[in-house]
């Protein structure tokens, strides 16, 4: 932990707190081999009043027991739909995926509430770590 205080930024979760799948996205965010994210649209506005991450916008990183970890900045953000995702997306999300379908399947599995077609809409956002707070 650093000496100085926490910068009051809204949360940037991977995953859900107290799980594997988040120790192990925070480890590859923090190592640098994920550097983009996979949201659902309908999480943001306009369908909701959590706001559409744009360029500069700033987050901390929780960790697995939810503390903050990092500092990240969106470096972009689009809106694509599910059938467009590229493998270059999937693969930047450090994760393995070496196939879109790859990609999708895991995402369908953790989206497991919802139904995924070809026109659902992906949030694609990449970011790049601006400060380290803790290890995670």
């Amino acid at each position: 932990m650093t000496d100085r205080a926490i910068p009051d930024l809204p949360s940037f979760e991977l995953g859900y707190v107290g799980t594997d799948l988040r120790r192990r996205l925070v480890e590859l965010v923090l190592r640098g081999q994920k550097i983009a994210t996979a949201g659902l649209a309908e999480n943001h506005a306009p369908y909701t009043d959590e706001p559409m991450p744009k360029a500069g916008d700033r987050w901390i990183l929780r960790g697995y027991d939810d503390e903050p970890v990092a500092v990240v900045e969106t470096t972009s953000a689009s809106v694509v739909p599910a059938g467009q995702v590229t493998l270059q997306f999937a693969r930047d999300e450090g994760e393995g995926f070496e196939s879109v379908a790859h990609w999708r399947e895991a995402h369908e599995r953790f989206w497991s509430e919802h139904q995924i077609t070809d026109e659902t809409l992906i949030l694609c956002e990449y970011f790049r770590v601006v400060e380290r707070i803790s290890d995670g």
